[in-house]
């Protein structure tokens, strides 16, 4: 990353066949909408260390970061998104800077889409993840 440029981290936090997705509160235009949790990685800071730092603060969770999602997302110059698999080590969720969090299957996440409710930039993700989804064992009650 060159100077002046912006890294964001997204989390994919997975529970068995569910991922966790977070309701934005702001800014106006994707207010209500559902997103993977994460935020900016600061300088000198890993994007792995990053996600654990944001989803502290946000979600008031530790997780365990794993491997990357496929999409990388530029949605202008000096910006890019990437997404990380992660699982959550200790803590139970709950929605610090967001409106609410919710856990969702391969169908729910479908439904969200094409619902439009999620933000733009983690529709390729979502899709990725809900084909992930499908192949995974069902999330413990």
């Amino acid at each position: 990353m060159s100077v002046g440029e912006v890294l964001v981290v997204a989390g994919a936090v997975l529970r068995g066949d569910r991922i966790l997705l977070a309701q934005r509160d702001y800014p106006e235009a994707v207010a209500g909408l559902w997103e993977l949790p994460g935020g900016k990685v600061e300088t000198g800071e890993s994007p792995a260390a990053a996600l654990v730092r944001e989803l502290c603060e946000e979600l008031d969770v530790v997780v365990s970061v794993g491997a990357s999602l496929r999409d990388v997302v530029r949605p202008r110059d000096g910006l890019t998104l990437v997404a990380m698999r992660a699982e959550i080590v200790s803590g139970t969720p709950r929605a610090v800077e967001h409106r609410a969090i919710r856990w969702v299957d391969a169908e729910g996440l479908t439904a969200l889409m094409a619902a439009g409710k999620v933000v733009p930039n983690d529709r390729g993700w979502a899709q990725e993840m809900v084909a992930e989804l499908r192949l995974r064992p069902h999330a413990p009650s």
